[in-house]
């Protein structure tokens, strides 16, 4: 079972680049990285808040549930 980020796909939705979010959240395009590429541990409710508010969308449309992955 996995948490799937589709932050990527929200960006390519809104033609923003990774590098536009980063800046307009206040954030390093480093640490974006890791939450798009799905490495993150974590996630701040205020993270999310900021991603959802510039890119016009709701926490589910970012995060995503599937018991068919493994990641063992």
């Amino acid at each position: 079972m996995a948490i799937i980020v589709n932050l990527d796909v929200m960006l390519a939705r809104r033609k923003m680049q990774s590098k536009v979010l980063a800046e307009k959240m206040g954030i390093t395009l480093a640490n974006l990285s890791i939450l798009k590429t799905g490495k993150a541990k974590a996630i701040r409710f205020s993270t999310l808040e900021a991603i959802c508010k510039e890119l016009d969308c709701q926490p589910g449309d970012i995060l995503e549930y599937s018991s068919e992955i493994n990641t063992d």
